[in-house]
């Protein structure tokens, strides 16, 4: 075996080599003296020396990979490009904005699912923003928790970590948090609607126009904002929403009534691509915020959210008086079937059923409002 380089560029160097080579021989006779091949010694030396470094680095990209930084990650290799620049913003901003520092730097491979539940339970959405969203503590944390189990399945993926706490903690979370009441999510009784729709149409404004096309449509309120003539064949009465504007990624045909079509007949010429531009954004269509204040300003923001009146009370309306079948409701809303295998092999449009209950939803919010008369107590 070799016992080094020998350096013989002075006698101080080649006294020195000499007696290094004396010393690793002498040790090396030792291992052969205790049965030990000092070849195999030299091997499993290096063999750790690696192992060790290895190790090293492993634990260095472990520390390099939080919770925060696994996020982003997956957030700008998926996120983004599937999604609305609102949807994605919101996405991530609900976890930059309200996971704990000390759970949200951490390394992903380190967080168990206690601490992680932990963490959720600190958790306290703005005042402010669940004034304007109409959205809930449970309904916030358990979109975080969802958030979070995509993120810690990406992460196993890539080898950043081993499990997934996200997922461990959502019986916990259905557990802890209170049930979900009926009527949380304010939406007009549908017998008001009526009333309330003659005053929208008597308010002028391009706010109060998209709010009344999004309540005749039953739209979701980004897909009434960001409708665009390209979308609208006037002559067929028909809106077709593509696919990367939708909830379930699939293009949506919404049959417009002739009020719907009265409406944009109104706004026609005042922007060549938006169908309802800001009057404040140059170029831009209404801000998300538009129909909230149309709302304030007929004073009903406290009885109904936006998405409460165009959606949630076209749905009772609808149900409850039986003016369609519900797979017919269902598909005017846009919903995506929860059953799989049912989905994949209905392929029904129902474009006539569609159109008809559009058009009797029309029919009914164009209803004089009904007197009420006051009883006086016996």
């Amino acid at each position: 075996m070799g016992l080094g380089v020998a350096h013989r560029g002075s006698t101080a160097q080649a006294g020195d080599t000499l007696t290094s080579a004396r010393d690793k021989a002498h040790d090396a006779r030792q291992l052969l003296r205790d049965g030990t091949d000092p070849l195999d010694a030299k091997e499993q030396r290096r063999e750790a020396l690696r192992e060790a470094e290895a190790t090293t680095r492993a634990q260095k990209a472990r520390e390099r990979w939080t919770l925060a930084r696994c996020a982003r990650d997956y957030h700008e290799r998926t996120i983004e490009p599937t999604k609305t620049a609102k949807h994605a913003a919101q996405w991530i901003a609900s976890l930059e904005n309200h996971m704990p520092a000390s759970v949200w730097h951490k390394p992903i491979a380190d967080i168990e699912a206690p601490e992680l539940l932990e963490a959720l339970g600190q958790v306290k959405p703005h005042e402010r923003a669940r004034r304007h969203t109409g959205d809930t503590m449970p309904e916030t944390l358990q979109r975080m928790r969802q958030r979070l189990d995509a993120v810690f399945e990406d992460a196993i993926f890539h080898r950043r970590c081993t499990s997934n706490p996200a997922a461990a903690i959502r019986r916990k979370m259905r557990e802890a948090l209170p049930r979900k009441q009926a009527g949380q999510f304010a939406a007009l009784a549908y017998r008001e609607a009526p009333a309330l729709l003659a005053r929208v149409r008597a308010v002028e404004g391009i706010a109060a126009r998209c709010l009344e096309f999004a309540v005749l449509t039953a739209a979701r309120t980004g897909e009434a904002l960001g409708a665009t003539w390209a979308e609208i064949d006037l002559q067929a009465g028909a809106w077709v929403v593509p696919a990367e504007r939708m909830k379930a990624k699939e293009p949506h045909t919404v049959y417009l009534s002739p009020r719907a079509l009265e409406v944009l007949a109104a706004v026609r010429g005042l922007h060549k691509d938006w169908v309802f531009p800001s009057p404040m954004l140059n170029g831009k269509p209404l801000s998300n915020m538009a129909m909230l204040k149309a709302l304030e300003r007929l004073g009903v923001r406290d009885q109904t959210t936006v998405h409460g009146l165009c959606r949630a009370t076209f749905s009772t309306w609808a149900n409850e008086t039986g003016a369609a079948r519900p797979d017919v409701i269902e598909a005017c809303l846009a919903h995506e079937e929860s059953n799989r295998v049912r989905a994949a092999y209905n392929r029904a449009d129902f474009a006539t059923e569609r159109r008809a209950l559009l058009m009797a939803w029309a029919e009914y919010l164009a209803r004089p409002a009904a007197e009420v008369v006051p009883l006086k107590a016996a």
